[in-house]
């Protein structure tokens, strides 16, 4: 009997304003932290793999608490998931669309079941607050139930032009074993999008998640084991990039990879896969998200208390942590002098504290990563003019920058044009809206950006030239719902994959053509 499904929706966010769900959320959090310290291992072909060497993961809000104990795999283990993986992939490749979309709709279920601690476990391993962490678990509810939707769509017959005298058919089949490696500010969500959309195309997985946030790959793991999917369909390696992430995107039987992080790491990803090894019989497939350099114009028909609010919201929500943020705000020089001043008053009123209480803005994700903002915020004082911020906070004890804005920045500066991926805003005057679209244009990244005004011609020119691939207009530009908003970018930004949308699925799938004679 054919699997019939209610049309997709989006999962509904909490609302922690509520004092009852915010108590909800602070117990959870409380049975979490009970649980601080534990080891958890690797899962190759269903087994629990432990290794000599280990590694901790770490709360960035208070560094001296170890939140888990993990694994840290070398490539005997990468090797053994893979060949578990391709093992696995024999019997999967056969599995009806229907049972493997069943088996992402019970992961889905489970995810809602255990809402409130995967929010917890997030809000301490990566600083996400309530409202951040409980958006990145909706998402990942989303892409299992969306995915799982796709999966019997593109398992009906395609059509194809009728032949007279044969019998034609095109159909989809899976890739293979390939590989996952997802990011650490999204943990749950990329990881869980990545690994679903190639578990339901037919395809077999080793995950190795980021070495910031194991404990994600960990529970997503542990998740799809207590549904029963079959042991080897999803492996789970955590180990350094260096070693167990370039061996296995190298390694002759992988045969496609899915990534989602810095240009830099995915461009090297690309490279080492485009190289063939000895033994390898295909080319291998690269679904790459990489950065941005995301803008926002705010044009001299604004509606500047809206636009103040998109830019700060997108700009400072986790922190600017997001390859979607805005770190630019491109502002009509009619208009200028007014927005700065509502910006720094709205910027001056977020709060800096502990994500587990529930602050605007928390720590960022590590120690290198404040050092690497700190080192960008000491090249802005010399580009431009700091209106705000630009400190660590040393009375709080973790990875703590302020929010910090700076003006009068030439588009060609570097805070203008590099990814800084923190709590860092370049306002920059633009002498009307075509120059506004020049100076946001101007960046090697594509990802993401929005434009604030009320002249709908306007929006049309934008929609036309602003040469990203996802624009919003009057409304921030990250907090892409799975559907609703496919999400990939143009240029360094990545190879336009459009995550949560129709074409996904083809990305872990490749087409094939049956001709037979009749008659």
């Amino acid at each position: 009997m054919a699997l019939r499904l209610k049309p997709f929706q989006n999962e509904p966010r909490l609302d922690f304003n509520n004092p009852e769900v915010a108590r909800k959320q602070r117990r959870a959090l409380e049975a979490v932290q009970r649980q601080f310290g534990q080891e958890y291992p690797n899962l190759i072909d269903g087994k629990e793999v432990y290794s000599s060497q280990k590694l901790s993961s770490i709360n960035p809000a208070h560094p001296s608490q170890v939140i888990g104990l993990f694994q840290k795999a070398r490539r005997r283990e990468a090797e053994a998931a893979l060949t578990a993986a391709w093992k696995a992939f024999e019997e999967w490749k056969r599995t009806p669309a229907e049972e493997r979309a069943q088996y992402l709709l019970k992961a889905a279920q489970e995810m809602r079941r255990r809402r409130l601690e995967l929010n917890a476990w997030m809000i301490y391993e990566v600083g996400k607050n309530y409202w951040e962490a409980d958006a990145d678990t909706c998402e990942a509810i989303d892409f299992l139930e969306y995915y799982a939707r796709e999966a019997l769509r593109y398992a009906q017959p395609q059509p194809v032009t009728p032949v007279p005298g044969e019998k034609n058919e095109y159909f989809y089949i899976p890739l293979g074993a390939g590989i996952i490696i997802p990011p650490w500010n999204f943990p749950l969500a990329i990881l869980t999008g990545m690994a679903s959309a190639a578990i339901a195309a037919g395809n077999t997985v080793v995950v190795k998640p980021s070495s910031e946030s194991p404990m994600m790959g960990w529970l997503l793991a542990d998740i799809f084991r207590s549904i029963g999917l079959p042991e080897g369909v999803f492996n789970l390696v955590i180990g350094s990039g260096s070693e167990v992430g370039d061996f296995l995107v190298a390694h002759p039987r992988t045969r496609f990879i899915a990534f989602t992080g810095s240009m830099e790491v995915g461009l090297r990803i690309h490279e080492l896969a485009a190289k063939p090894q000895p033994g390898q019989i295909w080319i291998k497939r690269t679904i790459l998200e990489m950065g941005g350099k995301d803008a926002i114009i705010v044009d001299a028909e604004a509606d500047l208390d809206a636009a103040v609010e998109g830019v700060v919201v997108s700009a400072f929500g986790y922190q600017g942590q997001k390859c979607s943020a805005c770190s630019r705000v491109i502002v009509d020089k009619s208009l200028h002098s007014l927005f700065i001043r509502k910006l720094k008053d709205a910027v001056r009123a977020l709060r800096i504290g502990d994500p587990a209480e529930n602050f605007d803005v928390g720590p960022v994700i590590s120690a290198r990563a404040r050092e690497s903002i700190l080192h960008y915020i000491s090249i802005g004082q010399k580009e431009g003019k700091l209106l705000l911020g630009g400190n660590p906070v040393g009375d709080l004890d973790g990875y703590y920058i302020e929010p910090t804005v700076f003006t009068n920045v030439s588009p060609r500066a570097r805070i203008a044009q590099e990814e800084i991926f923190g709590p860092v805003l370049a306002v920059l005057k633009a002498n009307s809206f075509t120059d506004a679209l020049r100076i946001a244009n101007g960046t090697i990244y594509g990802l993401t950006g929005s434009v604030y005004s009320r002249n709908p011609d306007k929006l049309r020119q934008a929609r036309e030239e602003f040469h990203v691939g996802n624009l919003y207009f009057n409304r921030k530009c990250t907090g892409a719902l799975v559907g609703g908003h496919p999400f990939g970018g143009f240029n360094m930004s990545g190879t336009d994959s459009k995550a949560g949308g129709p074409d996904y699925l083809l990305l872990f799938l490749q087409g094939k053509s049956v001709s037979e004679k009749i008659g």
